[in-house]
């Protein structure tokens, strides 16, 4: 990319758009568009067409999209499957209608089948049923892969699309029903720290193993794949190590202080039972992660006490 080029970072905001946007200011980029959710709303086709009509940019980063953990994808099936479609619908079509030199599309690791074989390779996409309670996020993402490969071998678009696992930081949701695992981890703790409550619950065993990379990591690799991956199909980004989400629960238990016991409902669905991403593609060009879990978990919990601490 250019220094002087024109970027749009679509999600700019969110935990993944504001740390790609964090990274490439870091880089030296100047040149930025962008629009918060009420100024432009992209599942509107016409305003999108419009935006892109007139602002005309040279990349493009699509990390706008509905997400959340097990609960919220369960719950607004029907929303997690419309406004993800549309939103990159209209972000890849235009993007070709209007020259865009380059499109990073953001996915997810849920993309894969809920039994494939662990770690997850790039190639086993499409091979086996999805999870159940996220498959209409999972599919919505899966259709986007596909449009930037479609959008690539009929129109010649360098479109590419990255597959980050879990991941967690800065400017993350800590909604107490719509957030993922970690961040909904470090809010319960601290408040139970906060109340003095002595319990806290967690859904499911506590068995199932999950990866997590800090945002930050993600946006070193996302600017790394912009400027030195050009391939159809996904590249997996992880750190390729997992953890146990009852290990995962003593981690943030020992970063917020808490000082109660862990409970483990079992009537509550545990979701897939491991998620670990195969990320020697990402490996093999050149990029591997530098923030570690505990130090992570450090870092966002002070990010969460400074912005989101509710007492």
């Amino acid at each position: 990319m250019e220094k002087n080029a024109k970027i749009y970072i679509a999600g700019h905001r969110g935990m993944v758009g504001s740390a790609i946007f964090r990274k490439l200011e870091k880089e030296g980029f100047t040149y930025f568009v962008t629009r918060t959710s009420s100024e432009l709303d992209l599942r509107d086709q016409v305003a999108v067409s419009q935006f892109f009509t007139e602002e005309k940019p040279d990349y493009v980063f699509l990390a706008a999209a509905k997400v959340g953990g097990i609960v919220a994808n369960n719950t607004y099936r029907a929303e997690f499957l419309y406004d993800n479609l549309q939103i990159q619908n209209n972000i890849i079509h235009n993007s070709y209608l209007n020259g865009v030199k380059k499109l990073m599309f953001l996915g997810s690791s849920c993309i894969y089948p809920k039994l494939a074989p662990q770690p997850l390779k790039e190639d086993y996409l499409l091979t086996g049923p999805l999870e159940e309670t996220n498959e209409p996020y999972a599919i919505a993402k899966i259709a986007g892969i596909k449009m930037c490969d479609a959008y690539r071998a009929q129109y010649g678009c360098n479109y590419i699309s990255v597959m980050p696992t879990n991941l967690y930081g800065f400017n993350d949701n800590y909604h107490p029903q719509n957030s993922h695992v970690l961040p909904a981890l470090i809010r319960r703790f601290h408040e139970a720290k906060e109340h003095g409550i002595p319990n806290v619950t967690i859904w499911g065993t506590g068995l199932p193993k999950r990866e997590f990379l800090f945002a930050d990591d993600l946006a070193e690799a996302c600017y790394y794949l912009m400027n030195n991956y050009d391939e159809p199909g996904l590249v997996n980004v992880g750190t390729g190590v997992d953890i146990s989400i009852k290990d995962l629960a003593l981690l943030v238990k020992n970063a917020t202080g808490y000082s109660g016991e862990i409970d483990f409902d079992i009537s509550k669905p545990d979701g897939t039972p491991r998620k670990l991403m195969d990320v020697s593609k990402l490996h093999s060009k050149g990029w591997q992660h530098t923030i570690e879990l505990e130090e992570g978990i450090a870092l966002a919990y002070k990010d969460f006490l400074s912005k989101y601490a509710i007492a």
